[in-house]
């Protein structure tokens, strides 16, 4: 568990690859004004045991009464359920990039959830391409842009994503109705996201799902990123999800 900063505490929930080293960019500049906590990841039953508890223990163990809650990526799944189920826990709730709870996987990501480690080649590739247009766009120099992308290789490194615990994430996210936890939110919420063009992960419009399904919940989009701005764009991010958590403070 990671806890760093100081002032109103958020949780955030991590993507797909369950590693919070991958946002460490984004946690540093949180910290900044926040109080930030974090975990990766680990061995689990499923979106609605495991990480529930694990995010119940960061309140009882902290002694927390009200936290913000950040979703990233597939963490916006989390995060949405968490939110559901403790509405007097969540005092702001930020979902970045996550997939809708409908939305449905194509015949590639079917087959990547039976074979996972024969498919783990194919799904880094895909990731590296979809990558580079956002990089592109969010660094305006070639010395950021190489600055940027040592330094996230070395975090992908140093820190692996496990592609069985992986299949088994989103396995799990598809045995649940999200989409009936999305309508039982009542704290505010904020859905952000990259511009369309450059989310080659999450469709843009699969993030905004939300608005139809989260009552009240409200827009933005971190211009010249896509999927991976909290990390492109680390300070812009930290701004937008400051300025929404001190809106209740």
């Amino acid at each position: 568990m990671i806890d760093v900063g100081a002032g109103p505490p958020l949780i955030i929930v991590p993507g797909i690859q369950g590693r919070w080293e991958w946002m460490a960019p984004a946690i540093d500049a949180l910290s900044a004004h926040l109080r930030v906590l974090t975990f990766s990841l680990g061995e689990n039953q499923g979106l609605s045991d495991f990480w529930e508890t694990y995010i119940d223990d960061l309140f009882r163990g902290l002694d927390l009464d009200q936290a913000a809650l950040v979703g990233v990526s597939f963490g916006g799944l989390i995060a949405t359920r968490y939110a559901a189920r403790h509405p007097q826990r969540i005092r702001r709730l930020v979902l970045v990039s996550a997939p809708s709870p409908r939305w449905p996987l194509d015949e590639r990501n079917e087959a990547y959830l039976e074979r996972p480690l024969q498919f783990a080649p194919v799904f880094v590739a895909r990731s590296a391409l979809r990558l580079m247009p956002e990089v592109l766009s969010a660094r305006p120099t070639w010395a950021g842009r190489v600055g940027f992308l040592s330094r996230h290789l070395r975090r992908v490194v140093r820190f692996p994503p496990s592609p069985r615990r992986m299949a088994v994430w989103v396995k799990a996210w598809q045995a649940l109705d999200i989409a009936a936890d999305c309508r039982r939110i009542v704290t505010p919420t904020l859905i952000i996201t990259g511009e369309s063009n450059l989310d080659r992960v999450v469709p843009q419009a699969s993030t905004l799902d939300y608005l139809s399904l989260i009552p009240g919940a409200s827009h933005v989009t971190l211009q010249g990123t896509g999927h991976l701005g909290l990390v492109t764009k680390p300070g812009e991010f930290a701004r937008l999800v400051g300025e929404f958590v001190a809106a209740c403070t």
